[in-house]
């Protein structure tokens, strides 16, 4: 009996021990309570606006360290996006004339230690002027005749206007007919549709280049210009998502006043969906206006209708370690898009946003 008391109280003596103090205990008992290594944890977890059970935190500390962390990540995120923009630009002024040239490209870090106004030249813009002037005209830079930048600025805007200003209103009425005109098998048809985006493009694109060159379309740039007339389906999803949120409403009391569908399209659709269609419309240029791919497999390379980055493409290979008008033409390349998307980076921002609601 004496020895099962003695345990009980070692026991009830254990218990009290790691028993946590209560919440009016002052520091000072806190701190004797645990041990330095344990308190000093907590007070370190507290300054980053962790609570412990030696240490409270402040909500305001939590916030300040929460807001810290998070504008800790956004700025290095941000300098992820933006410093190769500006690898580009400083590139852009680099004298890349002599040999070895190539060499400035790797020790770069923020400015080029060699920059054309310190080269031969002692122009700062002299690789633009190289791009401007003479860097793509034949036979030097080994591209076809008549061609020239300014005809290459002319393919890309001929390649990325006409097939998306036709394409866009072909995919809204589309989207008109799948989401306010009734009709037996819309849904079935949509759905048939969208599984076509799950194939691969890759994998027709043999097919295509075969059809389209069988046909003479790789000769005078139609293969980039005919099948984006018949618009896209995922254009046609987005502006579908954009029309479900107008009132139904609106094409019924045009149809009670004798207004037919493409009435219906042309005065009331067209208008109210101006904000989805301007959306997917300067997201389809930035696509066309970048499209190296489509033109360096589409487009016959000994014609004049290859666009800006396929000629870019060539005159890298002709100019050897002079890389600098290439890099120029690039940034020249990149600056419309960059001004089309700051411009209308709301516009976009806002049309996709909508496009979740429904009526």
């Amino acid at each position: 009996m004496d020895n099962m008391e003695n345990v009980d109280n070692v026991e009830n003596e254990v218990v009290t021990k790691e028993a946590p103090l209560p919440g009016s205990a002052s520091q000072e008992e806190i701190r004797a309570y645990y041990s330095p290594l344990r308190y000093g944890w907590g007070a370190f977890c507290a300054f980053f606006g962790f609570s412990t059970k030696t240490h409270r935190a402040s909500k305001k500390r939590a916030k300040l360290v929460l807001d810290i962390a998070t504008y800790i990540i956004l700025l290095l995120g941000t300098f992820i996006m933006i410093y190769p923009f500006w690898w580009m630009l400083a590139g852009s002024f680099a004298d890349t004339l002599g040999s070895g040239s190539t060499d400035l490209f790797y020790q770069m870090v923020w400015w080029p230690s060699k920059s054309t106004t310190q080269g031969q030249s002692g122009d700062l813009f002299y690789n633009y002027s190289q791009v401007l002037a003479n860097c793509f005209e034949p036979p030097a830079s080994g591209i076809p005749e008549g061609y020239s930048y300014w005809r290459a600025v002319l393919n890309n805007l001929i390649y990325s206007i006409v097939p998306v200003v036709v394409g866009v209103i072909t995919s809204a009425s589309a989207a008109f007919a799948f989401s306010k005109i009734e009709w037996y098998g819309r849904n079935f048809v949509f759905f048939f549709l969208l599984a076509a985006v799950m194939v691969p493009g890759p994998s027709v694109m043999i097919t295509q280049y075969v059809m389209y060159d069988t046909m003479g379309w790789r000769q005078n740039g139609l293969a980039l210009i005919i099948p984006g007339l018949f618009g896209s389906i995922m254009t046609a999803f987005f502006i579908r998502q954009f029309l479900f949120g107008l009132p139904t409403s609106i094409v019924e009391a045009a149809k009670i006043d004798g207004a037919g569908y493409f009435r219906i399209f042309c005065q009331f659709i067209l208008p109210l969906a101006m904000p989805a269609i301007m959306a997917q419309g300067l997201l389809s240029f930035m696509g066309c206006w970048n499209n190296y791919m489509g033109s360096y497999i589409m487009i016959d390379d000994q014609t004049a209708w290859i666009n800006l980055p396929h000629a870019m493409y060539i005159v890298q290979n002709q100019l050897g370690e002079n890389q600098g008008p290439v890099i120029a033409a690039s940034v020249l390349c990149v600056l419309p898009v960059m001004i089309l998307f700051a411009c209308f980076q709301k516009l976009i921002i806002n049309s996709l946003m909508l496009t979740g609601s429904k009526e």
